[in-house]
């Protein structure tokens, strides 16, 4: 593994995307198939700069917090690298979100802007917003003033129709037209490597996302390494399923590509196994990023024999355990045989250990990996927190370039999760081979794992003891063979109130995200506990094994 080029550890990731415009500037860089757009990577970098230029003419500056609300766009990817530019933190929400949940994260992390599409499928956002922040009826031009959020003060509309309350697209790049060149390469030249440019939520085992703030050297170290993992260059062309506002997409995906110089291909604002294989065939795409649930989509899709993924060499599969026999079938059916497997968290920037494509197969479907490089791991016995041998399993921990800074305002939850000495401790469960190659084994914290959304169990819990019928609950995730997990509540209900499974799940459904509703309710008497009364969630999820039938799930071997 090659140490990353004399230059990248002092980069920020706006001077990067102008170096790789210098250098291939002619070359594709942003490719959204859905709203048929196509940039090279001049044009790509002149977009920038519209952008960039218009944020600093509505005020924002370097330290501010802007928001996106928004499925995978083109305006998306050009206000992440124009945020980046001026030093403006880009928070990633989730477009999954309802109401309570956007309310949450618009208030902890202070944003001053906030940029979103109109609508998609049933998500209407301008009602979400309007509910939270019901001074929107009355803003004008984009600029707001709410109790709620005391430092929001614009509204960019990303698409969709005119809104009162919003500035569109085009009228921010527009009045960026009275900042000059000098301006902005005036906010450019203050900025530094090790600033905060990301702020990303992420759902621990506390209820409430958490948010990871990422710095320009910790994502473009992250994409350069990845990058090489797949030994990408600038005539690859990397096909981008994974949504935008989580690491994947937007580290992994847009970073890696700038960093290597490689065209970004985004098949359609959210996952269609149909787009992404016209995508790979359309535009002879070489990478193909996914979670296992959508590489199990797309080699389900009844046309897949008559579909050409020749032109595929490699990619990324990550975001869940990644099932033995689906690696196989990646590397042999879709023809991406130099596939790799990567592991990390979003606190990790997002990658800790990853698969190279030299591997021998064994190793690339059995393990996640070795550390990549300027990276320490070491698992560690979760009691004591002293290392552990080889081959034996504990928890791990990973230092060194990609840590974050820390949770936004919540020093605590910074203290628990990075220690004194520096080291991250994931929470999962993993060990070390005397090769070097990491495993996998488990989870110690509570997170539930969804097709690659980290869900957690408490917050569900706590929804549902709002329920009248609910005495008690526990939310545990089960083996699945799409998802890798799907959640089931177990509830004790109150005496002399019923109530159904539906219901349960409407319940959920309209206050939460829907990949957080409960695939399965189980009403029980009692749950098992230990002799001090503490509820075994791993009995749980065994007796649901057994009720449910899902024994053949839990048995799918995974890396």
């Amino acid at each position: 593994m090659h140490q990353a080029p004399h230059g990248l550890e002092e980069q920020t990731i706006g001077r990067l995307l102008r170096a790789t415009a210098r250098k291939f500037p002619a070359h594709d860089a942003l490719v959204v198939s859905q709203a048929s757009v196509r940039l090279n990577w001049s044009e790509l970098d002149a977009e920038v700069d519209r952008a960039a230029k218009g944020l600093l003419a509505i005020g924002m500056k370097r330290g501010d917090h802007f928001g996106v609300w928004s499925t995978n766009w083109p305006e998306w990817v050009i206000l992440q690298f124009a945020t980046a530019r001026i030093g403006v933190v880009l928070v990633t929400i989730n477009p999954a979100y309802r109401p309570a949940e956007l309310e949450y994260v618009l208030a902890q992390s202070d944003v001053r802007g906030l940029a979103l599409i109109q609508q998609f499928k049933t998500s209407n956002y301008d009602d979400m917003l309007g509910q939270v922040c019901p001074e929107l009826s009355a803003a004008r031009q984009g600029i707001i003033n709410t109790s709620r959020f005391p430092k929001l003060k614009r509204i960019v509309r990303l698409r969709g129709d005119e809104h009162p309350g919003m500035q569109s697209w085009s009228e921010l790049c527009d009045v960026g037209r009275c900042v000059s060149a000098e301006a902005l390469a005036a906010a450019e030249s203050e900025l530094q490597p090790q600033d905060p440019i990301n702020l990303q939520y992420t759902s621990g085992t506390t209820g409430r996302p958490k948010g990871a703030l990422l710095t320009h050297r910790n994502l473009l170290l992250n994409a350069y390494y990845t990058g090489e993992c797949q030994r990408l260059d600038e005539h690859d062309r990397i096909c981008i399923p994974v949504p935008l506002y989580h690491c994947f997409g937007c580290v992994l995906g847009t970073l890696c590509a700038v960093v290597h110089g490689a065209a970004m291909v985004f098949p359609h604002e959210s996952f269609l196994a149909a787009a992404a294989l016209d995508a790979i065939e359309r535009e002879r795409c070489t990478s193909i990023y996914g979670v296992p649930t959508m590489f199990i989509a797309m080699l389900e899709q009844s046309d897949f024999a008559q579909r050409d993924t020749s032109s595929l060499r490699t990619g990324i599969m990550a975001g869940s355990p990644c099932p033995i026999e689906l690696m196989k079938r990646v590397t042999s059916d879709m023809g991406a045989r130099e596939i790799t497997i990567a592991y990390g968290e979003t606190e990790a920037s997002p990658i800790i250990t990853m698969t190279r494509t030299d591997d021998p197969i064994e190793k690339r479907v059995g393990t996640v990996g070795r550390v990549i490089a300027g990276v320490e791991a070491r698992i560690v016995d979760p009691n004591t927190n002293e290392p552990v041998e080889d081959g034996v399993s504990g928890e791990l921990c990973a230092r060194g370039h990609n840590v974050m800074l820390g949770y936004y305002k919540q020093p605590e939850a910074t203290a628990a999760a990075i220690d004194k000495d520096g080291w991250l401790h994931t929470g999962d469960q993993a060990l070390r081979q005397p090769d070097g190659y990491f495993r996998i084994t488990g989870r110690i914290k509570d997170t539930i794992i969804r097709g690659g959304e980290n869900i957690s169990p408490r917050e569900i819990e706590e929804l549902l003891y709002q329920h009248p019928a609910v005495e008690d609950v526990q939310v545990v995730g089960v083996p699945d063979s799409r998802f890798g997990e799907e959640i089931l509540a177990c509830i004790r209900q109150r005496a002399n109130v019923s109530v159904s499974e539906d219901e349960i799940r409407a319940f959920c459904r309209a206050r939460l995200a829907p990949f957080k509703t409960p695939r399965y309710v189980w009403f029980l008497d009692s749950f098992p506990t230990t002799v001090t009364g503490k509820i075994q969630k791993f009995a749980l999820r065994q007796q649901a094994i057994d009720k449910f039938g899902l024994g053949d799930a839990a048995n799918v071997e995974t890396a």
